[in-house]
């Protein structure tokens, strides 16, 4: 089964509309998220102030505070990932979620068979961001905390001509997997290059001397 159908979620839905709010609430809760309902992007901010979601649903067209302008702020000041309620299905739309970074859009009217499948679709998106996020978290906490990790994860593109995500992630799951800490790993690494190159002199030497 999916992360999508197994994780409960927190899910913010704003919209003017009470009669829709309370509608998506009820069909996201069916499915087994929990729910925080805003019918405004003041009110969203403040709700989002005491808790970030894991995702949140935008009304476009609101009073005051459009839901465009309240993905700005999300997508300036926050972490968290939304999906638009577009009025219209038109492709413009779909561009118009895309040029936000929005993770997708559902088109009005809302029912339940149609929100579904793009609620979950823009979740998986949503997760795959937030993995990535954290791969550079966490991958820049490490460069940060050692040279021997940063000239190690170097080495490792090097040999196997791959990225730098990909090296680190190799690094880290082969200093957990040997439950050593990364810059152990790192400093081993570092220490049998060292050897290699100094053998590798030594046997340079013997070829010319020959």
């Amino acid at each position: 089964m999916s992360p999508t159908s197994t994780t409960k979620r927190l899910i913010l839905i704003v919209d003017d509309d009470q009669l829709l709010l309370e509608f998506l609430g009820e069909v996201l809760r069916h499915a087994g998220h929990e729910t925080v309902l805003a019918c405004s992007a003041e009110d969203a901010l403040k709700q989002i102030a005491v808790r970030e979601p894991d995702l949140a649903l935008l009304d476009i067209h609101m009073p005051g505070m459009s839901g465009l302008d309240l993905a700005k702020r999300l997508h300036a000041d926050t972490a968290v990932p939304f999906m638009f309620l577009s009025g219209s299905g038109d492709s413009d739309s779909g561009k118009q979620a895309a040029a936000y970074g929005a993770v997708g859009y559902v088109v009005k009217p809302v029912d339940e068979a149609r929100l579904m499948p793009a609620f979950e679709a823009g979740l998986a998106r949503a997760d795959e961001i937030r993995q990535l996020r954290r791969t550079e978290l966490n991958l820049n906490s490490a460069l940060a905390a050692g040279r021997e990790t940063s000239l190690a994860v170097g080495l490792l593109m090097g040999k196997f001509q791959t990225d730098r995500n990909t090296a680190f992630e190799v690094l880290r799951d082969h200093a957990r997997s040997s439950r050593r800490k990364i810059n152990e790993i790192a400093n081993q690494l570092l220490a049998a290059e060292e050897t290699l190159n100094s053998l590798h002199g030594a046997f340079s030497a013997r070829h010319k001397g020959k």
